[in-house]
């Protein structure tokens, strides 16, 4: 027997929301937006960072996709039957799904996507999103062929998707652009070229029209969409601006509509100048160092991590230096997620002094001091932002350890490739931003084994066997204790050293209609308007 759950199409209760759609001729509404990096690839299943991902929830469509509000609402499945054991999922597409090339959307380009996803000559940083399915760990470690995963098309609009186990955030998890279909007549006519511009197709509200390399992505309303009628916005030009004084500039001239990020030092007075075009927002997001345990001193020293950690004045930190509203970071999983019971680890209970005081005695345990000074790499990319915290931090470790600090910096693309290699010798700025409300989705991030999202090389056995276990459990509460416990192992060895808890910022014109703060700071360009 299935329990089943119907899902209506949410598309046209939304355009009623956000205002009628006119079928008048209008001239050509774009919609300018900074975008931080440049996006390294339009490839669904390999983009990797926000500054891609603000690009392909606009051009992909999952099975799922994300309201106006950052909540999963249904995208290219209109419903879903779920078993009565939780093991299977039956979706059923739109019956007027089209790709941006106007051909159907069918059950068999997801079927192909996901396998894609999770084949390792894919190299997909995002191939764990779909752990839960039968057989997903084996295929993406080697061990299994990815036509053995656990999802099949019983016809062209129906797809069912088995899991090794009950998995609440299963359904949630797939509005994640890495989920989306893929084309494979796309790809078998033009190969690894077929996620190029003037080759991309699409099945989500916009295509790809042109991208330039520093310069400027653009994107034009696909009129295949099913949702097209609702569409108000035509062009989105998006232009990476690294420099946030620079793309501020482009903001107070009209050059821009939105921001991707906001100079930290500038906030509070843009906050009484301009008020109603700020947009500071708590994000489920920790900003962190990775260390590379694949290296001495790291690997055999927790000490040696743990003095760093303890050494950096977090309260400081984002009073001085981010001016964001940011809250300090002492564990990786952001407080108030699902089912997940908040801790702090004893570090998060003393004072500052006291953190030093601690981190000097094991900086000594460790073997360093003033006879042996401690050098070290701190790589970040390029941002005015990641500098300032960087520099910060480096005169922190200084003044309390006597730490010598080099800095090397690496536009976005090449900086990607360094964390997904391990190719850094000490530490490496990193962030996570969460696609789902869950712990898991961080935590997975250092499962004890290899992978792109593991860029500390970590690998705990414990770690692992708790994190396997709480992946069989079915007890909403008894999974959380179990994934507590991980994280407990994890702070304890400290990989990574937990910062400060993101913060959205942006500046957005009055002039965009339609535009929600949440959590997860997504904002599809189908959801809003231009009133000029």
């Amino acid at each position: 027997m299935h329990r089943f759950i119907r899902i209506l199409a949410r598309g046209l209760a939304f355009a009623v929301l956000l205002g009628g759609f006119s079928s008048t001729a209008q001239a050509e509404t774009v919609f300018n937006k900074g975008n931080g990096a440049d996006p390294t690839t339009f490839d669904p299943q390999q983009m990797a960072v926000f500054a891609e991902a603000v690009v392909a929830v606009d051009l992909f469509e999952g099975l799922m996709t994300y309201g106006a509000n950052g909540n999963a609402v249904p995208g290219a499945a209109e419903s879903w039957a779920v078993s009565d054991d939780g093991l299977t999922y039956s979706f059923r597409l739109r019956a007027d799904g089209k790709w941006s090339d106007g051909t159907p959307v069918i059950a068999a380009d997801f079927v192909f996507g996901w396998q894609r996803l999770v084949d390792p000559k894919t190299s997909s940083p995002y191939a764990a999103n779909l752990d839960a399915v039968v057989n997903a760990r084996d295929i993406r470690t080697g061990a299994r062929r990815p036509a053995d995963l656990g999802v099949r098309a019983i016809d062209a609009h129906i797809i069912e998707v088995t899991l090794a186990a009950p998995t609440p955030y299963f359904v949630a998890s797939l509005a994640h652009h890495a989920t989306s279909a893929v084309s494979r007549a796309n790809v078998d006519r033009f190969g690894a070229d077929a996620f190029k511009p003037g080759h991309l197709v699409s099945n989500g509200a916009y295509s790809l029209a042109e991208a330039m390399p520093r310069d400027h992505v653009k994107l034009t309303r696909n009129p295949y969409f099913h949702d097209a009628a609702s569409i108000r916005i035509d062009t989105v030009m998006l232009y990476p601006t690294v420099d946030t004084e620079a793309e501020l500039r482009r903001f107070r001239t009209g050059r821009l509509d939105m921001t991707y990020d906001l100079p930290g030092q500038e906030i509070q007075a843009l906050q009484e100048a301009i008020p109603d075009q700020i947009h500071v927002t708590p994000y489920r997001g920790t900003y962190y160092y990775a260390y590379n345990l694949t290296h001495e001193p790291w690997r055999s020293s927790p000490e040696l991590r743990q003095a760093l950690s303890l050494a950096i004045d977090r309260d400081m930190l984002v009073r001085n230096a981010t001016r964001s509203h940011e809250l300090p970071a002492y564990t990786f999983v952001p407080p108030g997620t699902l089912d997940f019971p908040g801790w702090q680890p004893d570090a998060a209970r003393l004072t500052q002094a006291q953190r030093d005081a601690k981190a000097r005695e094991l900086f000594a345990r460790a073997g360093y001091g003033p006879d042996k000074p401690l050098k070290l790499e701190l790589i970040y990319n390029v941002s005015e932002n990641h500098e300032r915290i960087a520099r910060v931090i480096a005169e922190m470790w200084k003044k309390k350890l006597g730490v010598v600090v080099d800095f090397r910096t690496e536009e976005w693309g090449p900086f990607q490739a360094t964390l997904d290699g391990r190719r850094f010798s000490d530490i490496a700025r990193n962030g996570w931003l969460g696609d789902y409300d869950d712990a898991y989705n961080f935590l997975q991030l250092e499962p004890g084994g290899s992978g792109p999202l593991n860029a500390t090389g970590y690998a705990n056995p414990k770690y692992r066997a708790l994190m396997a276990r709480a992946a069989r459990e079915t007890d909403p509460a008894t999974r959380g204790r179990l994934m507590q416990q991980a994280e407990r192992i994890m702070i304890d060895d400290m990989p990574l050293i937990p910062i400060y808890r993101y913060m959205s910022r942006h500046a957005v014109s009055p002039a965009v209609k339609g535009w929600v703060d949440n959590v997860q700071d997504v904002h599809l360009t189908r959801w809003l308007s231009i009133e000029r």
